[in-house]
This record gives structure tokens, C-alpha cells and sequence, in this order.
């Protein structure tokens, strides 16, 4: 392993960010030198970012706290695109109102983590609609795209397993590359951004904006890239039978999100709490060497922890009496995900292989079913056993709700209105 002299470098080494570099001995050196400016880009295809962004976001957090300026580079004119990058189809195509709500969106969860403002460490949020939707198309094929080879553009993973799969790849989507590669010298030149970062599937993309930059402007920049995330079953982070979990409370409670890191496996415990919180290192070895039971406990302040940054201390502490409150006490807690559905619907009886997918325990009726004959479903802390069976105003308890779980960590509150 590389020996690093930059706070900056060698956090992010100890802490697992790092995948690859275009030259790591060199960053080091700058980022030794003085504050660098450093961008990561999130093209806005939602109105919120899921946890699967959340690695990038603890890097630019880190970037800061370690004495440097972090960028969000905003994608306002590369989302009219779509980045193909490791996709077997194109995105779908949104018009600009779309673009402007979801980026709306997104950049609430930013302030969660950086501080932004006018001084040198200070984070900055722009767009690159401001430079790439003012572009004159013919003037910059002979400018900038005459420094792209479409040999070289092939070469990349992300284009060849598209064309390996017989997959299209549209000439709206192969610019992709090149106008990311503008960026990052457009922000060199705008602002003195030095380095470009970004997940492991972006490093053709990044290679392309650090050799652009040389080229036309003769500046040395560096990009770096993280890992791609994975769980140690293999899934991708960031996805539940349910649907992504996101980032914005509005779209995914606070409870919610606290569950799913409570939820992580044995074996991801150390790696997330490494990655996703500032906990020091010798507490994070600490918890991740707790066995049997000890095991739950890291699991809760991983838990607490990751959605204290996420949605604040006083909110994940909720969470977590929320969580002691329903599964030692067994009591329907206030602060579970809740439903309202309408009295007279309830009334007539409403269908529990219906309810629980509109409570978001399961994905589908087919789901809710499969579950049942598994004995994993419960109404009011009784085994469902009927597929056919109804929930009822009969159901409701003292406190006017219905409470539905999946397995022992997955609940939810109905309530009729």
C-alpha cells in the first residue's frame, strides 16, 4: 500500500475510497500544498439521490473536513443526454421542467453534509447547463471533439458491454463522454478544479477530462474514483424489494432509512461503518469484532450514526426509540412509516395482499401471498395464515392503527381517515 502524506489521500485510503488514480503520488503532493478544488457530478434523473450516492457524497465531505473545496457539479445540461455508462438501454429523455424539480430536489441533501459558502474550503453547487446549453455544436466538434478518437471511445467497458449485448447505443448518448470531459475543463478554467471523482464505472469518462484538459489547456488535473458498492450478498447498494432508498425524508422516512442500515449484514458492518460514518477507526474495529449478539448493537450505531448525517441527530435518535419501542416492547410506536387509508374502504374490508404492498412491506400482491404461506406477515403482532383474508375497522387499536409487519424488523401503521 502506498504510503500517503495527505490527510486528505491517506483518509480516504484508510477508510476504503479509494479504487483507482491517475496519479496518486502527484494528487498527494498537491493536496499537501494547499486547499484543492475537487467536483463530483450528479446528473438529475429523480428529484432525490438514493444511498447508492452516498459514497461520493462522504468523499466530498471528507475532502472538506480534511482542509479542501468540494464542487457538486449539478448536471442540468448532461441529464437532457443521459450517461450510458455500464446501462443496457438508454435513459428516458426529460424536458427541462422535469430536470429543474428533480435538481430542486437534490440539492437539499447537499447542505446535510457540506458547508457552503464564499471562502477557500467553503462548497459550491453549480450547473452545467450554464456552459454546455450555450455551446455552439459545429465550433465545438472541431475544438474539442477533434481530440476524441471514436477508437478510443470504443475501447471503453462501458461502450463495448452496450455493443456486446447487441444493445443500441444512440449518437445522443456517445457524447456523452466528451461533454463530461468539457466539464472538467470548463471547471478548471472557471474555478481551478484540479481534480474530477467519481464511482469506478466513471473512469473513462474522468481518464477523458484529465487528458482534454492537458491537451487544449496544458494544466495538469488528476481523477480519482471509488469503488462500485456492492453488499456481501452481492446486491447493489441502495435497493429494497420495496424500491431505492432515497435520500430526501419526504421520499423515504427517517425510520425508514435507520432500518436499513439496521438490517445490514453481518459482514458488511465494518466496511459501512468505515465508509458511511466519522466514527474513528479504532471504534470501528472495535464494533465490527463484537460476535453473536454484540453484532446488533454495531448494527445500531451504524444505524444512528449514518442517519444522524442524513436527516440529523435528533431524528435518528427517534428512529432508534421508535425501533427499542416496537421490537422490545412490542408496542405500535409513533414514528413508524404510517398509511392512511379511507374509513369507508376499511369499513367494507380492505384485502391484506393489497395493504401490504400500499404499506411498502412487500413489492406485490404475488409477494404478499409468497409471504404469507411463509408465516411472515403479521397483523397486529398476530401471524397472518389467510390469503384471502381482510383487515377491518375491527383491526384498529387503541390508538386508531392497524400495525403490519414483515419478519421481525419490518413494520408499518395503517390509519383511517
Amino acid at each position: 500500500m502506498t504510503t500517503l502524506k495527505s490527510d486528505f489521500l491517506r483518509t480516504l485510503q484508510e477508510r476504503g475510497y479509494i479504487h483507482q488514480c491517475t496519479d496518486m503520488e502527484g494528487l498527494d503532493a498537491k493536496a499537501l500544498g494547499g486547499p484543492i478544488v475537487a467536483y463530483i457530478g450528479f446528473d438529475c434523473t429523480a428529484d432525490s439521490l438514493h444511498v447508492g450516492s452516498l459514497m461520493q457524497i462522504m468523499i466530498l465531505r471528507w475532502l472538506q473536513k480534511t482542509g479542501h473545496k468540494p464542487v457538486v457539479l449539478m448536471g442540468g445540461g448532461t441529464t437532457k443526454i443521459g450517461d450510458p455508462s455500464f446501462r443496457d438501454e438508454s435513459r428516458p429523455l426529460l424536458d427541462d421542467a422535469a430536470i429543474q424539480r428533480n435538481m430542486d430536489g437534490i440539492k437539499t441533501v447537499f447542505a446535510k453534509y457540506l458547508i457552503f459558502g464564499d471562502g477557500p474550503t467553503d462548497a459550491v453547487m453549480v450547473n452545467n447547463a450554464d456552459w454546455l446549453d450555450a455551446l455552439h455544436y459545429i465550433p465545438f466538434l472541431r475544438d474539442i471533439g477533434r481530440h476524441f478518437t471514436i477508437n478510443r471511445m470504443m475501447s471503453f467497458e462501458s461502450v463495448k458491454i452496450r455493443l456486446d449485448r447487441e444493445q443500441p447505443l444512440t449518437f445522443l448518448e456517445f457524447n456523452y463522454m466528451i461533454l463530461q470531459a468539457y466539464d472538467f475543463m470548463e471547471l478548471s478554467r472557471r474555478i481551478g478544479c484540479a481534480l474530477q471523482m467519481g464511482g469506478s464505472d466513471q473512469w473513462g469518462n474522468i481518464v477523458n477530462g484529465v487528458e482534454l484538459t492537458r491537451r487544449v489547456d496544458g494544466k495538469e488535473v488528476f481523477g480519482l474514483t471509488s469503488p462500485l458498492l456492492t453488499t456481501a450478498s452481492g446486491a447493489k447498494m441502495g435497493k429494497t424489494a420495496a424500491g431505492a432508498v432515497w435520500l430526501n425524508a419526504d421520499k423515504f422516512s427517517p425510520y425508514e432509512f435507520w432500518q436499513y442500515w439496521r438490517n445490514t449484514e453481518d459482514a458488511d458492518v465494518g466496511r459501512f461503518l468505515r465508509l458511511f460514518t466519522e466514527l474513528p477507526l479504532d471504534e470501528v474495529a472495535r464494533l465490527e469484532a463484537l460476535e453473536g449478539a454484540g453484532i446488533n448493537e454495531a448494527k445500531k450505531v451504524l444505524a444512528t450514526e449514518v442517519t444522524a448525517l442524513a436527516h440529523g441527530r435528533a431524528a435518528a435518535g427517534e428512529a432508534a426509540e421508535t425501533a427499542r419501542r416496537t421490537f422490545e416492547q412490542g408496542a405500535a410506536a409513533e414514528g413508524l412509516p404510517t398509511v392512511e387509508v379511507p374509513r369507508a374502504e376499511l369499513e367494507a374490508g380492505l384485502a391484506l395482499v393489497d395493504l401490504f404492498v400500499t404499506a411498502g412491506l412487500t413489492a406485490s400482491k404475488g409477494e404478499t401471498k409468497r409471504k404469507i404461506k411463509e408465516a411472515a406477515l403479521k397483523l397486529n403482532d398476530a401471524t397472518v395464515t389467510d390469503e384471502a383474508a381482510k383487515a377491518t375497522v375491527s383491526d384498529l387499536n387503541a390508538d386508531g392503527a392497524i400495525k403490519l409487519s414483515f419478519g421481525k424488523k419490518k413494520h408499518a401503521l395503517v390509519k383511517a381517515v
